[in-house]
């Protein structure tokens, strides 16, 4: 047993772990509570070990140390075990993994079946976003991820049909339907047509039909065929881009309507090339 919290993290490190919690370290070390409270700070002070969600703490190696804690795909998925969450890397994350290479990676965005509020360490951001925990359960199987390997093992990642159908859904946080854009242009065909349409059913209509018009527009033929269905049983229209201020009915007949998709066009796709 170690005797001091250094050792105990140098001990972590040797065998390949780089995160433990609070009730780690009181079960391992024999401080009392005060004591362990000063070594925890003395060893934060030393950027030894950063504390990246309540009492849940990051070994930093020296090359970690100018962005304030390592890579999250080295920790987020034993901090959600620690949660007991379970979870999923999506959007931008998800879509650089894809070959998205102009989704950097500004902000680590993690779906999760219940409210988490975000953080901040250093350079990093981690950002939470809700999916309801019936169509959370129904889409995040193992048939439908991938992983982000690391040295400190995996993070589990969303695969190319939800990165898109979760972008879609969380444009405002993708970069907008043009961020959506880009991203479906990159790496729209390599989404399976039967998985795309199997996961959309626990999407709202409205964004899968923004993703099959903008398949359809970067000619993504099959998958976008996939998606036809959702768009027959709509019985309304729906904006292409939800972010645009409300459209007053009178103004309506100045955007072109997409019959196929039952959407109304008000806004340009635009990408980068």
């Amino acid at each position: 047993m170690p005797s001091t919290l250094e050792r105990f993290v140098d001990e972590l490190l040797m065998n390949g772990r780089s995160t433990f919690s609070r009730e780690d370290a009181e079960a391992m070390l024999p401080l009392t509570r005060s004591g362990l409270d000063t070594a925890l700070v003395r060893l934060g002070q030393r950027r030894r070990i950063v504390n990246v969600y309540k009492g849940f703490y990051v070994v930093l190696r020296p090359e970690d140390v100018a962005y304030g804690a390592p890579d999250p795909a080295q920790w987020i998925g034993p901090l959600m075990e620690h949660l007991d969450l379970d979870y999923r890397v999506s959007l931008f994350r998800a879509a650089a993994l894809h070959g998205s290479s102009h989704q950097a990676a500004m902000v680590f965005q993690v779906i999760v079946p219940k409210q988490l509020r975000g953080f901040e360490i250093g350079r990093i951001r981690i950002q939470f976003l809700t999916q309801a925990a019936a169509a959370f359960l129904a889409v995040n199987q193992r048939e439908f991820l991938t992983n982000i390997k690391s040295r400190a093992g995996f993070a589990k990642t969303a695969g190319v049909e939800l990165t898109l159908l979760d972008s879609v859904r969380y444009s405002a946080k993708a970069g907008g339907i043009n961020g959506v854009a880009q991203m479906v242009m990159t790496f729209g065909d390599k989404a399976v047509p039967r998985r795309l349409s199997e996961l959309a059913a626990h999407y709202e209509t409205p964004c899968v039909r923004r993703l099959g018009f903008l398949l359809e527009h970067f000619h993504h033929v099959r998958q976008a065929k996939a998606l036809e269905v959702f768009a027959e049983r709509a019985k309304t229209v729906a904006l292409l881009d939800p972010s645009a201020k409300p459209i007053i009915t009178s103004l309506a007949e100045d955007f072109e309507t997409d019959t196929r998709w039952k959407l109304l066009l008000n806004g340009e796709v635009e990408i980068d090339l």
